[in-house]
């Protein structure tokens, strides 16, 4: 009720998982098997290239964790699948990659608890046992036989050429020539920031160049915004946030954009919003609609933890909960695992399926929807 005193939002709270808690202590136990086990490594790396395995097992244990917690082993299988990659751009081999995970199979199995040992081996042996067929490299997101695919690759281009004012006059003289904000948004900026974080994933580019073309697409972005915020108004509000932790917050940004443009009033708080932040927005906008994105799978618990956070405040009207972002692509009901209402594929389907969470009494659980 209006007027009402509410309870100040607590701290977000993550539920305690065992593997990250230990992860400092697993990846050094992991390494030191390794080194002991192959003597060569040290030659190869020295001490500095020790503590840079400790750091990359690091990884895996947190990959790991998330697998294990949500018990989807395709979230590790495709985690090793792009460390399967990223791996062959820098001269390591699939035999010492497999044979690094079978120690941190059996180093982690032995230290958790009988439950969570069963699903750690299941985790790491999908994972090797799709590691052989897994492929070495990743097919080119820019294609000239796309919609608008020339266009893509000449605005890759001028990003990595760090030519700003070239990318953001394509994007003029495309709008000029009748190309609409989701055609640029879906078929130009979509492609490009996969494409480049493919050029990253092979080491062909530096993270440097990767940032740059971030900040770069962000910027001609918000060139277009008096055509995003033209659309009449209808007086639906939504939220739009990365959890705490997670940098790429491009995607969900344009989530946000979508929704402007079907005549929604969209708040996007972008990336390391406290939960505390985002329940207050909810608040105060009267938001019908929480769009929360994780493009990294560690992150997944956090996804869990806000929703979590949100479901137990006293709502008049609870707003319904829409997540999206790679993980949620990889396994089809962890939407359902972490809470939320709904999960959609993109920008432009989280705009239909979020009209359909508020719009029917009964909504579709064909639809990916709750």
């Amino acid at each position: 009720m209006p007027g009402t005193v509410r309870p100040t939002p607590g701290p977000l709270r993550i539920a305690s998982n065992p593997i990250v808690d230990r992860r400092e202590e697993l990846a050094r136990a992991i390494v030191a098997i390794q080194f002991e086990r192959w003597p060569a490594l040290y030659a190869r790396y020295g001490e500095a290239g020790r503590e840079r395995c400790v750091e990359d097992v690091g990884f895996h244990l947190l990959y790991l964790a998330e697998a294990v917690a949500s018990d989807s082993p395709a979230l590790f299988r495709e985690y090793v699948a792009w460390v399967k990659i990223l791996f062959a751009g820098i001269g390591i081999p699939d035999e010492e990659l497999g044979e690094s995970l079978e120690i941190l199979r059996d180093v982690v199995a032995t230290r958790v608890d009988p439950a969570s040992a069963v699903r750690v081996r299941t985790c790491v042996g999908q994972g090797l046992t799709a590691l052989p067929g897994l492929p070495r490299e990743v097919p080119p997101f820019v294609r000239s036989d796309a919609p608008l695919g020339a266009l893509a690759r000449s605005y890759v281009d001028a990003l990595l050429a760090g030519d700003r004012r070239r990318a953001a006059a394509l994007v003029t003289e495309a709008t000029a020539a009748g190309a609409t904000v989701p055609d640029l948004y879906l078929h130009v900026f979509q492609p490009a920031l996969r494409e480049i974080g493919r050029l990253w994933q092979t080491r062909a580019i530096t993270v440097a160049h990767e940032h740059f073309a971030t900040a770069a697409t962000q910027a001609i972005m918000g060139q277009l915004y008096p055509a995003i915020f033209a659309a009449e108004r209808r007086g639906l509000s939504m939220v739009a946030t990365c959890v705490s932790g997670e940098q790429h917050e491009i995607g969900i940004r344009m989530v946000a954009d979508f929704f402007e443009m079907a005549g929604w009033d969209s708040h996007y708080l972008g990336a390391n919003t406290p939960a505390t932040s985002i329940i207050h927005t909810l608040r105060e906008r009267n938001a019908r609609i929480l769009a929360v994105s994780a493009t990294i799978t560690a992150h997944v618990g956090r996804v869990a933890a806000l929703i979590a956070a949100v479901r137990a405040e006293p709502w008049e009207r609870p707003p319904r909960v829409l997540v999206g972002g790679y993980p949620f692509n990889l396994v089809p009901d962890l939407w359902r695992t972490v809470g939320a209402d709904a999960f959609a594929p993109g920008a432009e389907e989280a705009v239909a399926i979020a009209e359909r969470l508020i719009g029917r009494a009964a909504p579709d659980r064909a639809a990916g929807v709750a």
